[in-house]
């Protein structure tokens, strides 16, 4: 069943909506016909030199954003959830390419990850050498992307309460956490509970809901709005929706409308 939606109780929204979606990657101009402000670019496969960083790509990049009038919301580090972060010794070098490569395109932030062979739990628990490591290695980049005006954006399996607990171990305002409204209710948390929580360490978040449009799930859109409008939230909606009709322009455009109307801006 669809969910009602109604006007939040907190307050105002944000006076502007930015939605972007990992879906289209460089191809800007479909975002574009989905109605979109932005897209999540995603890195490239692990090499010593990443596709994000050659000068060509983003070239091509840049002349897309001109012609479409999109922006680069965020890059995506999906590689680091088989090269770890906190344990791999090419992460760090991969992490630098990518901010560089954020600063130049104007994104906001960076999505590192932190699923599979980089989980940070064992059951319920934070692993310990891990997230030392991880806060280690945070603090020697966490400068750089400072310097560069790009937050670097953890995404995991961790509680708002574990999350807020790392980012104070590293101790940087250019780290933050990377919600995901899907995962963190499927996973069993208070999503409106943790974003207010979470407040200004939310940096960036990801919308979706299983296999379902948004508003068709388990996720209560109505609460989550309420949240993010209670903390005054005004960074990007990134999508990371499901595609039930095959079509991601069509299913981007669809979520996009009920986000916008969900938040009051429509």
């Amino acid at each position: 069943m669809v969910q009602q939606i109604v006007a939040a109780k907190d307050g105002a929204g944000p006076k502007e909506i930015r939605i972007s979606a990992r879906h289209f990657g460089d191809k800007l101009e479909q975002a574009r016909q989905a109605g979109l402000e932005g897209v999540e670019i995603g890195v490239g496969e692990p090499a010593e030199t990443l596709q994000i960083a050659k000068p060509a790509f983003r070239q091509k990049i840049k002349h897309q954003m001109k012609a479409t009038g999109l922006k680069a919301s965020s890059l995506s580090m999906d590689l680091l959830n088989g090269c770890p972060v906190a344990t791999d010794e090419r992460a760090a070098a991969w992490v630098l390419q990518a901010i560089e490569a954020a600063g130049d395109l104007g994104a906001a932030g960076i999505l590192v990850p932190f699923f599979g062979k980089a989980d940070l739990l064992k059951g319920k628990k934070l692993k310990p050498d891990v997230v030392g490591a991880l806060v280690g290695r945070m603090k020697e980049l966490a400068p750089v992307a400072k310097k560069a005006g790009v937050m670097l954006g953890l995404e995991n399996t961790c509680s708002a309460e574990q999350n807020i607990r790392i980012i104070e171990r590293i101790g940087s305002e250019a780290v933050g956490c990377y919600y995901d409204i899907g995962n963190s209710t499927y996973g069993g948390y208070d999503v409106p509970a943790e974003i207010r929580l979470l407040k200004d360490r939310l940096c960036l978040i990801h919308f979706k809901d299983g296999g379902h449009y948004l508003g068709e799930g388990k996720v209560r859109m109505q609460p989550v709005a309420e949240a993010l409008k209670a903390i005054k939230y005004d960074g990007w909606i990134v999508l990371e929706t499901a595609c039930p009709s095959n079509s991601a322009v069509a299913d981007c455009k669809r979520n996009g409308e009920f986000i916008r109307k969900l938040m009051g801006s429509a």
